[in-house]
């Protein structure tokens, strides 16, 4: 028998807490860190990606690291597959190719990816510990929710733009190619869907998937193309899920600026929809070539006096339609105009040209001066830009660049 081993007192303290430290201590994970090498390959093969792009001597970038990393501790232990969740990081002076990559306009930027597939909108939430788990958990969370009876599609809130897949069995690539959809686009639209019995009244020819644009009014859509095709039902969802006239909140009101095109914006009433209606038949007919050079939006007008008072308006003046640069706002004029043909894209080619900005500021062009007129250097200064000061914040980012003016 091996003789007891007796501890002095002050060894015993030691290891009982050495004991307790070990025990208590949480499970600790290092934040990846990403460059030309390991880039594609890391976010290829996690389900879900939050990349914090940063610079050392950015004081936010430094506020915010203790906080990524707890975050990515408490997530780690909800999610310890190594690939159903990564926290990584960018060191955009380091890696000044990847910043411009991604367009990286403010330090730090948290970016989401899915499968490698960076998600249009960022997070800008709330930088504390629980904000950031909750984000990930809600990004785990089933976008799609399941009919379990068709008679559920007469309750759908048909305020939103709705997605029906339906399909002969979950286990499908069909359906894994709807879900890869829905994980990206579940911001713009509901996603539904129906399997087996329940969905087979709707499966005379095949697994489908329809839109149920807002409203009772507008016919249903159906998918006309491969179900088993990423790329095309991604587009063919994407086109109905994001319309080409937005709406503006407060909520999105920084990710709209942040795109940094000039707002075409109609204001209006909120139960004035023939106003919208007009506006998006428009903009859909004599504008659909300038997608990409402007944002296309309307506006509730109560909600947004303060931009109306800006180029001298009120809510009772509305509809009214206005081109916000970042720098100035400009004022269309009457509403009715709009059904001019050539109208509002004559407006909006004058922002362009710089007509609207030196009109401003020196009257009328020459070539609009009638013969025989006279003409004046009229000194004017347009409005300045409202929207402007729903940009990223100096308060919240370290900002790179500045527009040019309009």
């Amino acid at each position: 028998m091996s003789p007891a081993v007796f501890l002095s007192l002050p060894d015993l303290r030691c290891s009982l807490l050495f004991l307790v430290t070990w025990v208590l201590t949480p499970v600790t994970t290092e934040i990846t860190s990403l460059d030309t090498e390991n880039i594609d390959d890391i976010l290829n093969n996690a389900d879900v990606a939050l990349v914090n792009f940063y610079a050392d001597w950015c004081r936010f970038s430094q506020m915010l690291h203790p906080i990524f990393e707890e975050a990515s501790n408490v997530i780690k232990e909800e999610y310890p597959n190594e690939n159903q969740v990564v926290f990584a990081r960018v060191d955009c002076d380091q890696h000044s190719d990847i910043a411009q990559r991604y367009r990286i306009s403010k330090y730090p930027t948290l970016k989401l990816f899915r499968n490698g597939m960076m998600m249009k909108r960022e997070y800008r939430g709330q930088r504390s510990v629980k904000a950031l788990a909750d984000y990930i958990r809600q990004q785990k969370s089933d976008p799609i929710q399941e009919l379990h009876d068709l008679a559920e599609i007469t309750t759908l809130d048909r305020s939103k733009r709705n997605i029906i897949g339906y399909f002969e069995q979950k286990d499908s690539e069909n359906y894994r190619v709807f879900e890869r959809v829905a994980n990206i686009l579940h911001d713009d639209c509901a996603f539904l869907a129906a399997f087996g019995a329940v969905s087979k009244p709707e499966r005379y020819s095949g697994d489908n998937i329809i839109y149920k644009p807002p409203g009772h009014s507008a016919p249903d859509m159906v998918y006309l193309g491969s179900m088993t095709n990423f790329d095309g039902t991604y587009n063919w969802i994407q086109d109905k899920c994001v319309p080409l006239v937005r709406e503006i909140t407060f909520e999105n009101g920084e990710e709209l600026t942040e795109e940094g095109l000039p707002f075409l914006i109609l204001f209006h009433m909120k139960e004035d929809t023939e106003s919208l209606e007009i506006f998006q038949n428009e903009v859909a007919r004599q504008l659909i070539s300038e997608k990409g050079t402007i944002n296309f939006l309307h506006a509730d007008c109560d909600k947004f006096r303060h931009p109306l008072l800006h180029i001298q308006k009120t809510p009772a003046d509305c509809p009214v339609i206005a081109i916000d640069s970042f720098r100035h706002m400009y004022v269309f004029g009457d509403f009715r105009d709009v059904l001019i043909p050539g109208k509002l894209k004559q407006f909006v080619f004058d922002l362009h040209s710089g007509k609207l900005h030196r009109e401003f500021h020196h009257g009328p062009d020459p070539t609009d001066i009638a013969p025989g007129q006279e003409v004046q250097d009229v000194a004017s200064s347009p409005p300045e830009s409202s929207f402007q000061k729903l940009a990223p914040s100096e308060y919240r980012y370290t900002l790179l660049r500045d527009r040019d003016e309009l």
